[in-house]
């Protein structure tokens, strides 16, 4: 029986879709839906610039401004789950999303997850960055 399903969200168009489908299917299955939100740590962190030479002042902002941005992501499916009648969870987190996504799901115990087949940052993809895509898992 599916109790919990985690639901990833990047920001991206891809990922809304995939929430909403997953907010719809949580309310007739009557389960529950955690909303995660993964703040990529390869979008703050200086690539051609040392990280001792880095000066925090600029990484804080970049971080706190991610942060709010992923909460903000989060917050609209919270939303659609308090709509529907859908119990929720809001969980967000720093790292690389697919690691972060296959921990949570573990560690929350999620019988399913659902997420887009491309998603893409919707602040990566204004600045060209890269994406997370296809990746998959095998039960134990």
């Amino acid at each position: 029986m599916i109790s919990k399903i985690l639901v990833p969200t990047d920001g991206s168009e891809v990922a809304q879709k995939a929430a909403r489908y997953g907010v719809d299917l949580a309310k007739q299955l009557k389960a529950s839906v955690i909303v995660l939100s993964v703040i990529d740590q390869r979008s703050y962190m200086g690539q051609t610039v040392p990280a001792a030479q880095t000066a925090m002042h600029v990484i804080e902002p970049i971080e706190d401004y991610l942060r709010e941005a992923a909460e903000a992501y989060a917050g609209e499916i919270k939303e659609w789950c308090e709509k529907s009648g859908v119990q929720s969870k809001t969980v967000i987190t720093t790292g690389h999303p697919v690691e972060e996504i296959v921990k949570e799901a573990e560690k929350l115990k999620a019988a399913l997850i659902v997420i887009g087949s491309h998603g893409r940052s919707a602040l990566a993809a204004e600045a060209g960055a890269g994406r997370v895509s296809g990746f998959g898992f095998k039960e134990k």
